[in-house]
């Protein structure tokens, strides 16, 4: 196993360099001045695009608005608002949420040009359906010569959509907080007997297609968000004299890398800064998947025909996932203490900032959070493979991914959480080169499809806006 992780840890840290660090953010500041911050000035128009004000059952696409963004969402809300960001804090300190908060900032922008370019250029798979994704816009957008980058979104992208992490911080989450305290023995056969439950259920809900994912989704994204909002809310009401200090620290930290704790710390800009900005970007992507390409392939199949609105209805992804369940997360592990005891990591760092402000409950409400947050990104996931999977070896073989998927999460199950972390980071990185590629080359015409769209609004009557 230690082996294992050396060999994860060093895969992480060859994806994770420079410029893959220079694409994500230099290209979404980039894609953030070309659009002259137009997308940010319309995030009210967004919430009515969201409220379904434009919703027209006539358009081409398969789900509403709404059902994309929380298909999305509920794939990006998942264990890394937990494990992800209890991670960060342990290895960087506080101020590793600043840099968070930046790769949301920045997120917002690519995933206005993503999931627009998914709706611009959407294809037809060999079945003849209509599909959206970065493969598609790639194929679609750039054309035939640059296929093998769509090729390389789909194979890391069947990678990337193995649900892994989630199911290895589940699978934590139980035994810390429920069967250890219980006097069970944790083993491999209690192990597997939770992946086994894990593979019914979603084998369950996968089965039924995208449209029953997507209306599961839409009824537990808000309500799982709106729970753990208030429990959160709770832990700071309780600590509200450390809240100032803690947010002001998230701030003044972020330049003071004293707090990190990995080895390797001048593999990036020479220094330890250099080594927490690119933590807190690497948990910033892995919480709200900006620039991965996986939310194109939910938004993608929004039912419009008006491009631009779709992007700015995801670029409320990485508001509602980083800037409000991330930070929300953070304060609770830094009011409460618990990020200064050696040896707690990921769920089980959250676990303890939950039982420390509610004894007795706490961990057991923040179980529910994990179960519903895991259960939710099980659902998505599994689409996004067969997605990439229908991509490379046409529609009617989608099915066989679901044997890999399933095998996933008995893997992950039983294997450690540094591993499954790594994996994923270096996998999505893979992921992150050719969907931001693609982004940046074709940019110029969603600024144009833009600039249309703002035209034909101002010159609608106001109460028609």
């Amino acid at each position: 196993m230690e082996q294992l992780n050396s060999i994860s840890e060093k895969f992480s840290s060859l994806a994770w360099g420079i410029p893959l660090l220079v694409l994500l953010i230099g290209g979404g500041l980039y894609l953030l001045v070309l659009s002259r911050f137009l997308p940010f000035r319309f995030f009210g128009h967004a919430i009515k695009v969201l409220r379904g004000k434009y919703d027209d059952p006539n358009d081409p696409g398969e789900i509403s608005h709404f059902k994309a963004l929380t298909t999305a969402l509920s794939s990006t809300i998942g264990m890394g608002n937990i494990s992800g960001v209890a991670l960060a804090i342990a290895v960087g300190g506080p101020g590793a949420m600043f840099w968070m908060w930046v790769s949301a900032i920045v997120g917002m922008s690519t995933k206005f040009f993503t999931s627009t370019l998914a709706i611009m250029y959407r294809g037809k798979d060999s079945n003849g359906e209509l599909q959206g994704g970065p493969m598609y816009f790639i194929r679609e957008g750039l054309g035939k010569n640059w296929k093998f980058l769509a090729i390389m979104f789909s194979v890391f992208g069947m990678l990337g959509a193995l649900p892994v992490v989630n199911v290895n911080q589940l699978k934590q989450a139980i035994n810390d907080i429920v069967l250890i305290p219980n006097g069970v023995e944790v083993s491999l056969s209690t192990n597997l007997i939770i992946a086994a439950v894990l593979v019914i259920v979603t084998t369950i809900v996968v089965l039924g297609g995208l449209k029953r994912i997507s209306s599961i989704a839409s009824k537990m994204v808000p309500s799982m968000v709106i729970l753990y909002f208030v429990l959160v809310l709770i832990i700071l009401v309780i600590n509200y004299t450390e809240v100032p200090k803690y947010f002001m620290m998230i701030f003044t930290d972020a330049f003071d890398a004293n707090f990190m704790t990995i080895e390797g710390k001048k593999d990036v800009f020479g220094g330890v800064l250099g080594a927490l900005v690119l933590l807190g970007i690497k948990r910033g992507a892995f919480s709200n998947e900006a620039g991965i390409g996986t939310a194109p392939m939910a938004h993608g199949a929004a039912k419009t025909d008006e491009p631009v609105r779709e992007g700015l209805v995801a670029m409320l992804g990485p508001v509602i996932d980083t800037l409000i369940v991330c930070t929300l997360t953070a304060l609770a592990i830094l009011v409460t203490g618990v990020w200064k005891i050696d040896g707690l990591n990921g769920v089980s760092l959250t676990a303890s900032a939950f039982q420390n402000a509610m004894p007795g409950v706490g961990q057991y409400l923040l179980m529910i959070c994990v179960f519903i947050f895991s259960i939710s990104s099980l659902f998505s996931y599994a689409y996004y493979g067969k997605k990439c999977m229908s991509f490379l070896a046409g529609a009617h073989n989608k099915q066989y991914y679901n044997y890999f998927y399933i095998l996933s999460i008995i893997l992950a199950a039983t294997t450690e959480f540094e591993v499954m972390i790594n994996f994923i980071d270096g996998i999505f990185a893979f992921m992150a080169i050719p969907t931001m590629l693609a982004t940046i080359l074709l940019a110029p015409k969603v600024v144009k499809e833009l600039k249309i769209y703002i035209h034909n609004l101002k010159t609608e009557k106001p109460n028609d806006r």
